[in-house]
């Protein structure tokens, strides 16, 4: 497969595993990439810039294929080091950042003077074009179906990916509501040149999570998730399961809720815990509508090529309807 985003990257398929919080790790990054596609590290899931630079050599030590690093940047009264994060990535050699959240334009330079391209994530046509006037190289694009954070224009991937793909000149990346190459042929037909899959790759067998968190996530349907966080204008999408409805219970109590009165549910370290622990129930677990597409626990090489195989036998099936 060519289009402008395997030749940018330099991979074999437009594929990519987007940055996640506890999961973008060595393991799942490497087997990404040695499977053809483009395996993500999430850099602020490691606790220091440091500790980041050894995930990096890990990494290198397990792929000579190209890889990338996520840094997600967002508004904190005590935010990282994000300036240290990005020295640390530029410095170990990594030639391409998956960015989410703010997009400052000092950071963007400083990437690009260093030679990386850069992969900006977000959720609107209108941040898109934001991001493409400051100069990322494409933009990967979250429809409403996507684990993480849709945004509030609840805008499905069928229009959004259509839509930026007209009005932007970079590459556009389909991200969310992907699970199976049918929805890349999809992608691809809506104008878009890859697609980027979150959840997905969590329900693989390279994916550094609990077993008992992949066979949940293989046994729920595409009904079995939850917006939380709806009422404090965060909107998150997450599996449904006993925090997620605590926390929507507490959001549609009359007179509403405060952040705070649902924090000590929706901690990182609980959610963590629970896909380290294997216990369903005891964090929030992060997970798109494709739930109910995700059917096995695969290797990441055996669902890539699958993808791609499903992905030519869905082009090849539209191309005969057209000519007959």
């Amino acid at each position: 497969m060519k289009t402008r985003i395997t030749e940018m990257l330099g991979i074999r398929y437009p594929i990519i595993q987007g940055g996640m919080m506890w999961v973008g790790r060595a393991e799942l990054a490497s087997a990404v990439s040695n499977a053809g596609g483009l395996g993500v590290i999430t850099g602020l899931t490691q606790p220091t810039p440091e500790a980041l630079a050894a995930e990096i050599e890990r990494c290198r030590s397990m792929t000579d294929k190209p890889f990338g690093v996520n840094l997600t940047i967002l508004p904190s009264a005590n935010p990282p080091p994000y300036e240290a994060y990005l020295d640390v990535i530029i410095a170990s050699g990594v030639k391409i950042l998956e960015t989410a959240g703010n997009n400052p334009k000092e950071f963007i330079k400083k990437a690009k003077a260093a030679g990386m391209k850069i992969v900006h994530k977000c959720t609107a046509v209108r941040h898109a074009l934001s991001a493409e006037r400051n100069g990322v190289d494409a933009v990967s694009i979250d429809g409403f179906e996507c684990a993480g954070h849709p945004g509030e224009d609840d805008i499905g991937g069928l229009v959004l990916f259509a839509a930026a793909a007209d009005a932007l000149k970079i590459p556009v990346i389909a991200s969310g509501g992907i699970a199976d190459g049918r929805g890349m042929a999809a992608a691809l037909a809506l104008g878009c040149e890859g697609v980027n899959m979150g959840t997905r790759f969590c329900v693989t067998e390279e994916a550094p999570i609990h077993q008992n968190i992949k066979e949940a996530l293989v046994a729920a349907g595409e009904r079995d998730t939850n917006i939380i966080f709806r009422t404090l204008h965060n909107s998150g999408r997450v599996l449904k399961n006993a925090i997620s409805d605590e926390v929507i219970a507490i959001e549609r109590r009359p007179g509403g809720c405060e952040f705070k009165d649902i924090h000590h549910l929706v901690t990182g370290a609980r959610g963590r815990a629970a896909l380290e622990s294997g216990d369903v129930n005891a964090g929030l677990i992060w997970a798109s509508q494709t739930i109910g597409l995700v059917r096995d626990i695969p290797s990441c090489g055996e669902l890539i090529e699958r993808m791609v195989g499903e992905c030519r036998t869905a082009m090849q099936r539209q191309h005969a309807a057209l000519v007959e």
